[in-house]
C-alpha cells in the first residue's frame, strides 16, 4: 500500500485497485461559449486547474493507475434530460440548444468534447453521464468493478455539484475516495473551499483531501524502490 499525506489523516492505495476519475473538463463547462458561461459565470476559474490536472493523469499513468473521463452529456433527443433540469436557472441558452460549439451537453457535439490537455488516451475509459453523479445512469459502477477498482483518486469541475454528487455517490457506494483539492475548481472560489471542507469534515465523512504536491514524491519513492 501507498500512503498519502492527506487530511483528516493519511490515504492509503494500492495502485492496482485505484482508478482517478476526472469530472467533466469538457469545452462545455471550461471555454468560452459554453455551458458554463452561457450560465454567466467565470470561467477562468475553472481553466485555471487544467496544467494540475494534466499532471496528476501523467502521475497516475506513470504509477499504471486506471484513469476514468466523465462528462455531463445527454442524449441527442434529450429523452435523459428531465424537463426540470433544462428549465432550471432560466438561461438564456438551455440544454439543447445550439450554441457556439454546437448543442450544448449534448453527446457528440463538439462542445462535449474533454479539451485536448486532459483527452483521454487510447484504453482509458470514458463516461457520458446524463445527471451531476458519474453513477447515475451510467454502468461506471460495472466498470470498476471489472477492473478491480476499489479507491477513487478524483479531480475536476465542479467542485460543490459534478465532483461533490460523485464523491458522495462513491461513498455510499464503499469506495475510498481521495480529492485532489487544487486539481478541482468552482467557478466560485468559495464555493470550492467550503466544499473541501465539508467533504473531509467530522473525520472524512465523505473523502479525504490532499494537494497534487503531496502525490508527486510517490513516483520517485516507487523507483526508489525498484
Amino acid at each position: 500500500m501507498i500512503t498519502v499525506d492527506a487530511l483528516p489523516y493519511p490515504f492509503h492505495f494500492d495502485p492496482e485497485s485505484t482508478a482517478i476519475v476526472s469530472i467533466d473538463m469538457q469545452r462545455d463547462f471550461i471555454e468560452p461559449g459554453g455551458f458554463g458561461a452561457t450560465l454567466g459565470n467565470d470561467i477562468r476559474q475553472v481553466a485555471a486547474i487544467v496544467p494540475t490536472v494534466a499532471a496528476l493523469l501523467s502521475w497516475g499513468r506513470a504509477l499504471g493507475l486506471t484513469i476514468v473521463h466523465t462528462r455531463e452529456a445527454h442524449l441527442p433527443d434529450l429523452s435523459d434530460c428531465p424537463t426540470a433540469k433544462r428549465m432550471r436557472g432560466n438561461p438564456k441558452i438551455r440544454i439543447g440548444d445550439p450554441g457556439p460549439m454546437g448543442r450544448l451537453l449534448v453527446r457528440g457535439e463538439p462542445g462535449s468534447q474533454i479539451i485536448p490537455q486532459v483527452a483521454p488516451l487510447p484504453g482509458e475509459l470514458v463516461v457520458d453521464k446524463p445527471g451531476k453523479g458519474a453513477f447515475y445512469g451510467t454502468t461506471l459502477g460495472s466498470m470498476l468493478e471489472a477492473h478491480g477498482i476499489h479507491r477513487l483518486i478524483v479531480c475536476g469541475v465542479t467542485t460543490e455539484v459534478c465532483v461533490q454528487t460523485t464523491l458522495r455517490e462513491a461513498n455510499d457506494r464503499g469506495y475510498e475516495c481521495l480529492l485532489v483539492e487544487d486539481a478541482a475548481a468552482s467557478y466560485f472560489p468559495d464555493y470550492h473551499a467550503q466544499t473541501v471542507e465539508m467533504l473531509r469534515s467530522q473525520g472524512g465523512i465523505v473523502c479525504w483531501t490532499a494537494p497534487l504536491k503531496n502525490l508527486l514524491p510517490i513516483t520517485a519513492e516507487l523507483e526508489a524502490r525498484t
